[in-house]
């Protein structure tokens, strides 16, 4: 697996309640992933732009709502989401990430 793919894996991290909750509670952290990631994708990329131990990978596909733009239909788009569970002793401090 080549560094240029490995950056391009992880689109950004997702920063909510329910985000944080999950964070405290579970050592787990929620990334936007591009849709053609794996779970093994995934776990080499944030071992490797986060120089952290990666204990499990869960993936999540969110289809995109149908809205109205007054009498035109659409639609959003499609997310796909990981969820990253770290080792006990291990976290991420996005301050420090370059």
């Amino acid at each position: 697996m080549s560094q240029d793919f490995l950056y391009k894996v992880i689109l950004g991290s997702v920063v909510s309640e329910k985000a944080t909750r999950i964070g405290d509670k579970h050592n787990q952290y929620i990334f936007s992933i591009v849709p053609e990631a794996t779970k093994e994708d995934v776990k080499a990329a944030v071992e490797f732009l986060f120089k952290v131990k990666v204990s499990g990978v869960q993936i999540v596909n969110i289809k995109g709502k149908q809205k109205r733009n007054g009498r035109f239909p659409g639609k959003r788009s499609d997310v796909r989401k990981a969820y990253v569970c770290l080792a006990d002793d291990q976290e991420i401090n996005f301050a420090e990430v370059k």
